[in-house]
């Protein structure tokens, strides 16, 4: 985490020969590509904008809001419920449910599927 800090700190100091020479054209600084103080003012701008906005970038990338639920569906299974055969369903991921990481997935024909659905809605899990 250290690191990707870090580098996204250079990252931002990488627009300083960019900001620098702006700010001297706005200000009609005697220097085209602008004096010590405004490459100071730069890369303190950049640096102080690196410590703030690595947070919210973070915090705007990494949220997730899970609209719609992750089914599996594979074929040729016996239904873990009522033994029957044929396609079966499960529900992998949905808002306040998540068995991605399950090592024993369990498998429902269609009308059991439906039946445990019910059952994960009323327990207040976010399912279509």
């Amino acid at each position: 985490m250290i690191r990707r800090y870090l580098l996204y700190l250079v990252r931002w100091q990488l627009s300083t020969p960019i900001l620098a020479p702006i700010i001297a054209w706005f200000k009609h600084s005697s220097s085209p590509f602008g004096t010590t103080a405004d490459w100071v003012g730069s890369a303190v701008a950049n640096l102080i904008g690196g410590l703030i906005f690595f947070w919210v970038d973070r915090f705007i990338f990494t949220t997730k809001k899970l609209d719609d639920p992750i089914w599996s569906v594979k074929d040729d299974i016996c239904c873990v419920d009522c033994g029957a055969s044929g396609r079966g369903y499960r529900l992998v991921k949905a808002e306040n449910y998540d068995r991605t990481g399950d090592e024993n997935p369990q498998y429902r024909c269609e009308s059991c599927s439906e039946r445990k659905a019910r059952e994960l809605r009323d327990k207040g899990v976010q399912v279509p």
